[in-house]
């Protein structure tokens, strides 16, 4: 009897463990890493969930700076373009688009090579399109400067249509409105400190410590004004060091050449004197014994 009860219960044990086995990993046990696929599942829910459809532009244009600062891209623009929809005329709405549309680009970037065509022999090369980030910049241009256009003391818009138009590299342009900008608030560091990297990008290197000083004096502890002075410093003495010495050629040169004209011709040497001839040798005087 004990023999036909022991045989009996090891292929049940068996089948038992087998069962346990087969419900711990249905269930997720923590033996086989059941948290760890529990939590991919639920952030596979996370980011599948779909972008609230907003119905005030402030409240999805808060949500589209907060996800642009989370580094969630493409949420981010999803969020500003809503905001755009609600209100056109948002130009800080287009400006962090433009941002978030740079950011997508360049980590797109390699999958944009690829799928360009290489152009045959002889054929021309396909017209780029404008960059998404282009024209959300550009847009942002156009529409603070008709809040400039509605309140010419809006010193935030100044400074806001300097930055977009840096982001298009129009460097001229964007310190004529960041000058302006300081002009109406020259207590704002951040308003300093983009002028002065502006003008470090035309090499007005002078200038651009004026700002970066400026800044120091507002906030002494500004170690983004500390460095970027430093580096303004070195471009202006670099500049000094391949630009002056050619500019002193050309003043010791022309120095050279002015004084050359105006020193009197000296007087020509005279040829030299013809020598006399000398005198014919004395005759000899008779001899005595002759």
């Amino acid at each position: 009897m004990s023999l036909i009860s022991n045989s009996f219960s090891r292929p049940f044990a068996g089948l038992l463990s087998v069962a346990v086995l087969v419900v711990c990993v249905s269930l997720g046990c923590g033996w086989f890493g059941g948290n760890e696929s529990a939590e991919n599942a639920a952030n596979a829910v996370a980011e599948e969930t779909p972008m609230p459809q907003f119905t005030n532009a402030v409240e999805a244009f808060n949500e589209g700076v907060r996800l642009l600062e989370d580094g969630e891209t493409d949420k981010a623009i999803d969020a500003l373009n809503q905001a755009i929809k609600l209100d056109p005329d948002h130009a800080d709405a287009y400006f962090r688009l433009g941002i978030a549309y740079a950011l997508a680009e360049f980590r797109d970037r390699g999958e944009l090579q690829q799928a360009t065509p290489t152009p045959l022999p002889g054929e021309a090369p396909a017209k780029e399109a404008k960059l998404n980030s282009v024209i959300a910049f550009e847009r942002a241009v156009a529409r603070y400067r008709k809040r400039i256009d509605a309140n010419e003391e809006d010193h935030a818009a100044h400074y806001n249509l300097g930055r977009a138009l840096n982001r298009l590299n129009l460097d001229v342009e964007a310190a004529a409105a960041l000058r302006e900008a300081v002009k109406l608030n020259p207590d704002d560091t951040e308003y300093q400190i983009e002028l002065g990297a502006t003008l470090m990008k035309l090499a007005k290197y002078s200038e651009a410590e004026s700002a970066f000083k400026k800044t120091l004096e507002i906030d002494p502890d500004n170690l983004q004004a500390e460095e970027l002075l430093e580096r303004a410093e070195a471009g202006r003495k670099r500049l000094e060091f391949t630009v002056m010495p050619k500019d002193e050629k050309k003043r010791d040169a022309s120095n050279t050449s002015n004084t050359n004209e105006a020193r009197p011709d000296p007087k020509p040497t005279p040829p030299p004197a013809t020598p006399k001839p000398s005198p014919p040798p004395p005759k000899p005087a008779p001899s005595p014994f002759q």
